[in-house]
């Protein structure tokens, strides 16, 4: 008759617990893990997203800056048979190009950031807000905003944003070149002297422009 003999530790109550354990613990990890990875999207800082759309042509500062010639009156000419005198027709004048109500370049916070803002109006009067040579991280809900808040240099300027009243202007095209974003008619200007590209997300600011008007 043979006996069993070695070493084995046998099945207890003990080892199937800290079995147990162990699975479920393996499992919480990997949820964790699962979680995290669709939360703080780690792979966003390695891709790039470029959007290069054509920007209003602003002129010139001196150009912008120049006064508008005097009107001319128009000639007046005789109507045959009547000799009154009435005035002649003139060309209606060449809607003005597009002008730079203000700018300002974009400063790092949380991440790395470089680029101009500019806000122009159309000759129709329509405004629009302009990255132009943007450069930033890529990130999980990034928008651009109007701010109340004016800019701050450093760590504390990281989160100043966030207790301001602003604008969004919505989610950020991409985090590289250039892009245009519509400002609607009712926007105040003049209660937001600053830009900033603030991650909802995390309640945090990857870079920010204080506007000169």
């Amino acid at each position: 008759m043979s006996t069993q003999s070695g070493n084995a530790e046998p099945v207890t109550k003990k080892s199937r617990f800290r079995r147990r354990t162990w699975a479920i613990a393996a499992v919480v990890a990997a949820v964790g893990l699962v979680i995290g990875l669709v939360v703080f999207k780690p792979w966003l800082l390695f891709v790039d997203v470029r959007v290069d759309e054509q920007l209003p042509l602003v002129a010139s500062a001196s150009a912008q800056a120049q006064p508008t010639p005097p009107t001319q009156p128009a000639p007046l000419t005789s109507t045959p048979g009547t000799g009154e005198a009435t005035a002649g027709t003139t060309a209606a004048p060449t809607p003005a190009g597009p002008v730079q109500l203000a700018m300002g370049n974009l400063i790092s916070h949380e991440h790395a950031t470089t680029g101009t803002v500019r806000i122009i109006q159309q000759p129709d009067g329509s405004r629009v807000l302009t990255l132009e040579n943007l450069d930033t991280s890529n990130g999980p809900d990034v928008h651009v905003w109007l701010s109340a808040a004016h800019v701050v240099e450093g760590t504390t300027g990281w989160f100043t944003a966030g207790s301001a009243d602003y604008y969004d202007l919505g989610l950020i095209k991409g985090n590289q070149g250039n892009q245009v974003y519509p400002i609607p008619a009712e926007v105040d200007l003049s209660k937001y002297p600053a830009v900033d590209l603030w991650c909802v997300q995390f309640s945090v600011s990857f870079g920010a422009a204080e506007l000169v008007m």
